[in-house]
């Protein structure tokens, strides 16, 4: 059983350090930050927490190959793993189209651009040329990384269908979005699709369960951390977890709005529904164990934990790798 954190790329700096180091002393797995546009920069908080800690992986959840070139992506992995001493993981994606239009870059076929950066970035992480004449990548001979590395793991975010097969049949990891963690009966039988297609076993596929969930003993607190996650984020989700929750992209809209037009937090919360706050975890430990127990059946092996985590994230962190992390260890 593995065990991670995620994180958004909004808090201050220097705090990714001490979390990191909380969480490898609490016995987690890995540590994701992930690269929002105009929030602080992954690949530099990643750097930060390689050079503090000494187990824990680290990983980008996600970058995209929009923003970020697909041969920049690969020395920037290359180089955080080598910092790292090998333990980098390399989080893709297509990024949200919703963030993405900030910039003028229109999201133009997001499975093939996903997909032919992940069989450029196998073919550099060999040591291999990558000449590629596709529909997305256009390298020559030429591209190939000048220094040593090791096949680092791709993981894949995906919440579309074809996404998630593209999960199952290309990459070494996942992380799928089980907004709420009921989804995961939803997500599963795609990826199992596409690793069918493959020829592979989903054991070969570090398949990470990421939830949302906000711990607190104050649950107003904890209510209001998550209400905010969903205030920035909600507009963005797939039509899968829309559906999941019985609700449509029209209904963030007047949320959007208020956080990001109007730069009203407050009132962009109070907007928050009991519905939408079903994508997420809120309360004690033992609310959580009792939302996790039916995946852990259904044979999830990696639990991963997000945004907000709580109000306190590192009381947050503890209270996860005291009651949360034993119980399905013993389990």
């Amino acid at each position: 059983m593995k065990f991670s954190l995620r994180f958004n790329n909004d808090l201050p700096a220097r705090d990714y350090i001490a979390l990191a180091r909380l969480a490898e002393d609490m016995g987690f797995d890995q540590f994701w930050i992930s690269d929002d546009l105009f929030l602080r920069s992954a690949p530099v908080l990643l750097t930060a927490v390689a050079g503090a800690t000494t187990r824990i992986q680290i990983g980008t959840c996600i970058v995209n190959p929009y923003t970020l070139h697909p041969a920049e992506m690969a020395m920037m992995a290359a180089t955080l793993d080598e910092l790292s001493g090998g333990r980098f993981l390399l989080g893709v994606a297509s990024g949200a189209s919703e963030f993405l239009k900030w910039v003028g870059i229109p999201a133009e076929k997001p499975l093939t651009a996903v997909v032919e950066t992940m069989q450029v970035l196998k073919r550099l992480f060999a040591g291999e040329r990558a000449p590629f004449v596709g529909s997305f990548v256009q390298w020559t001979d030429e591209a190939y990384l000048r220094f040593p590395s090791r096949p680092v793991p791709i993981y894949l975010g995906a919440l579309s269908p074809k996404m998630l097969e593209a999960l199952g049949e290309h990459a070494d990891g996942g992380l799928p979005l089980l907004l709420p963690p009921e989804h995961y009966t939803t997500v599963l039988p795609y990826i199992q699709a596409g690793a069918a297609r493959a020829g592979r076993s989903l054991d070969q596929i570090d398949l990470a369960a990421c939830i949302w969930c906000s711990l607190s003993d104050d649950r107003d607190a904890a209510q209001a951390a998550l209400a905010d996650k969903i205030a920035y984020y909600g507009h963005a989700m797939s039509a899968l977890i829309w559906e999941r929750l019985g609700l449509t992209q029209d209904d963030f809209r007047p949320i959007e709005n208020a956080v990001m037009r109007a730069r009203d937090l407050a009132k962009a919360r109070a907007l928050v529904t009991p519905q939408m706050l079903r994508i997420g975890v809120v309360g004690t430990p033992f609310d959580l164990i009792e939302r996790l127990e039916p995946l852990v059946a259904q044979g999830v092996r990696h639990l991963s934990f997000g945004p907000p985590l709580g109000p306190d994230p590192a009381h947050a962190i503890r209270l996860i790798g005291q009651h949360i992390i034993p119980h399905f260890k013993r389990s």
